[in-house]
């Protein structure tokens, strides 16, 4: 069957088990979310409040969610780091070494799905997913749950927010609700299409003109948060003898074999080293990787070409990318007080 065919079939049932209907569009509690983002889209069973979101925050920072005590949330996905750990992979509890670079959690508030191979389709079953992994922070959710029941702060605030004890269920919403505050928007790009000319810098604004333009970068870096939230083989990685097979190992489908979920390109600056297995250690690796088509393999997708760009082409749209899509107000939020 050609490859092209089976990409179709992906989507086909990635819109068929997409739940939107569970989905309210809410503003944020801030009012308007930063210029260029488009309105969140909240769960229906986990609308947000401050205290809520609070208590998401302090789960987030809390290194007693790990086996060990010694690994948060926060150990891997640093907000001064980009969200990330500015390491090549993540590192769990007894310096264990996963096999994957950490994504950031910038705008995940819009991701369809989470993890580079999104077998997670929300924010909620992804927070425990890291609690559960030997390698990451090695617990069970029972352990969890019993612990910070132990802890009275907890146990309080557990009742405020959700009428409950701890319970896992609700450790997920809070520490979702929690990482859809971590916003990033108002970038330069956002205020040059807004009308001020001023804020692109005229190396800026020809790698923008790239970005759309020649380049392609936004067939796949689309939309607001620069992401179509889909799959693609990029050839990163491909070239050993048992490389990662990403999506294909949730999806089954030939067509996403080497297949890893498009990253937002929001603060892309901060959130080196680059690609699912952080091989890419500056953004001009990762542009002259795709100016020579990407990495030669049977899964390629066919978006991959050379794109013959000049050293001066790449270096505009590498400035594109820093200049451009770095927020100002990028939310480099601090620990809060644990109880």
């Amino acid at each position: 069957m050609p490859r092209r065919i089976i990409r179709r079939q992906h989507w086909t049932m990635i819109i068929a088990v997409v739940p939107l209907v569970a989905f309210a569009v809410a503003a944020t509690l801030d009012a308007a979310e930063p210029l260029g983002l488009k309105p969140i889209r909240h769960p229906k069973d986990n609308k947000p409040t401050p205290e809520k979101i609070q208590l998401g925050k302090q789960l987030y920072f809390d290194p007693r969610l790990s086996r060990d005590s010694t690994i948060s949330c926060a150990s891997c996905h640093d907000p001064a780091k980009g969200f990330s750990n500015g390491e090549q992979f993540a590192t769990g509890v007894r310096g264990q070494v996963g096999g994957r670079n950490s994504p950031t959690i910038i705008n995940s508030a819009f991701n369809r799905f989470q993890f580079w191979d999104g077998r997670s389709g929300s924010l909620e079953e992804q927070a425990l997913g890291p609690i559960q992994n030997p390698i990451e922070m090695d617990m069970t959710l029972e352990e969890v749950v019993e612990r910070l029941n132990g802890i009275e702060g907890y146990r309080a605030q557990f009742q405020k927010v959700f009428g409950t004890a701890v319970t896992a269920e609700n450790i997920g919403r809070a520490i979702a609700a929690y990482e859809r505050t971590v916003l990033s928007g108002d970038a330069p790009y956002d205020r040059f299409k807004d009308g001020d000319e001023s804020a692109l810098s005229e190396a800026a604004q020809r790698g923008m003109k790239l970005f759309f333009g020649k380049a392609n970068c936004s067939a796949c870096h689309a939309g607001s948060n620069f992401t179509d939230n889909a799959f693609h083989n990029i050839g990163v990685g491909m070239e050993v003898d048992e490389p990662d097979q990403g999506r294909f190992v949730i999806s089954s489908l030939g067509g996403d074999t080497g297949s890893f979920k498009t990253p937002t390109l929001r603060e892309i600056a901060r959130t080196a080293p680059y690609m699912h297995d952080g091989s890419m250690k500056t953004l001009e690796e990762v542009v002259a990787h795709y100016n020579k088509g990407g990495g030669s393999n049977p899964y390629l997708d066919e978006e991959m070409f050379p794109l013959n760009l000049t050293q001066q082409q790449q270096a505009d749209l590498v400035t594109f990318l820093k200049e451009g899509l770095s927020s100002e107000n990028y939310p480099n939020h601090q620990p809060p007080e644990l109880p």
